[in-house]
């Protein structure tokens, strides 16, 4: 526990990033007046907009800022035509940098669907994609396969003749990730919506690729330290039309790299949107937490875009961070800032755009800070 405060590093990005990351600051503030630990917020700019102002994808103190706070809340990176020498996106320092450098090998992605959110199935809830039977989270490695730098062009004459990308499954990136998610099945307090029981379900493509046996066997050996919790299996193409099909069937997914990319994207679509989704880039010893909606250049600057994927972003660092230091007040933050989400989106006075309704990004911002300081009056 940490009387003093914690220490958040703020890395607004490029286009909506700054907008979003905005309300996340409002809604930190209106817990902060309810007697949660101070917080220190400290903004360092960094992406490809400035990028292509002055050069540089971020400043070294930012870095450094990055490593020594308590944790890291990340608006959104990529602008069109910012773009590396090496052609990779400008800005990649801020969220790839930031998962290898850091090692935050574990990406947590939760997939709930609240009351009063339309999911991006159909327009009304369905027997199938209510919020009672969409309550999972998955679970996906952050450092390794296709995403390290074992890759590269053949050129001659100014022509790409081959194309090649490696992809990288170790023991230890497997290993950890997979017992990440049994760790956090084990702690959830509900199990999956159509049976209550807890379980983890290893997504791969296992009948073809070598690596995704490697992948499945160290699940199996990480399994038996779990006896409680059910193992469940899934090929990830079986895998797109169950979870669609049955999403109440799953509690916590684990997934290689590529793999977890892809599904998680599909799994928002049950929760309403990309909008609606947050990411935790979780390693041992630190965090970042992200809406995961990307910049959206062209709604940038015009307070339209849907904030709630930030809410949520806020809600997972102060989970995080309160079993980290062992503090009490910060879960107990958490619980009143989802209260006031669930109410606000319950009651259906902050639709955004993609809700098919107009509140801007600022209004939904200021009726969760309400929904909060109601609660505390």
């Amino acid at each position: 526990m940490k009387d003093a405060g914690y220490s958040v590093a703020l890395f607004p990005g490029d286009g909506t990033g700054p907008e979003v990351l905005r309300e996340g600051e409002k809604v930190l503030g209106a817990l902060a007046e309810g007697g949660a630990a101070p917080w220190r917020l400290t903004t360092y700019p960094g992406g490809g907009q400035y990028y292509l102002r002055t050069g540089r994808e971020w400043e070294p103190e930012a870095e450094a800022a990055a490593r020594s706070a308590d944790a890291i809340l990340l608006g959104a990176v990529g602008w069109p035509g910012a773009s590396l020498a090496n052609g990779d996106l400008a800005g990649r320092a801020l969220v790839l940098g930031l998962r290898e450098g850091l090692d935050l090998y574990a990406n947590v992605r939760p997939c709930r669907l609240y009351p009063g959110v339309r999911h991006r199935i159909s327009g009304t809830y369905s027997e199938v994609w209510s919020p009672r039977n969409v309550d999972l989270v998955i679970v996906r490695e952050n450092t390794e396969d296709l995403y390290t730098p074992a890759r590269g062009r053949l050129t001659r004459a100014h022509e790409t003749e081959v194309a090649i990308d490696t992809r990288i499954i170790t023991r230890k990136g497997a290993e950890r990730v997979v017992r990440f998610a049994f760790e956090l099945a084990r702690h959830r307090d509900r199990g999956a919506p159509a049976d209550g029981r807890k379980r983890v379900t290893c997504v791969d493509k296992s009948n073809v690729l070598e690596g995704c046996r490697f992948f499945r066997e160290t699940y199996d050996r990480v399994a038996i330290e779990y006896p409680e919790i059910e193992r469940d299996y899934a090929y990830v193409d079986a895998f797109t039309q169950w979870l669609v099909r049955n999403p109440e069937r799953y509690d916590v997914v684990v997934a290689t790299n590529m793999m977890g990319d892809i599904i998680t994207d599909l799994a928002a679509v049950l929760q309403g949107g990309m909008g609606f989704a947050s990411g935790g880039n979780v390693g041992t010893d630190h965090a970042m937490f992200e809406p995961v909606h990307g910049s959206a250049p062209k709604y940038a600057g015009k307070n339209q875009v849907n904030p709630f994927a930030t809410f949520f972003a806020v809600e997972q660092m102060l989970r995080w961070l309160g079993e980290r230091h062992h503090d009490p007040r910060l879960g107990r933050q958490a619980d009143r800032l989802e209260r006031a989400i669930a109410g606000v989106l319950a009651a259906g006075t902050a639709r955004t755009y993609d809700q098919g309704g107009t509140t801007t990004t600022s209004g939904a911002g200021d009726r969760v800070a309400e929904a909060i300081r109601s609660e505390g009056r």
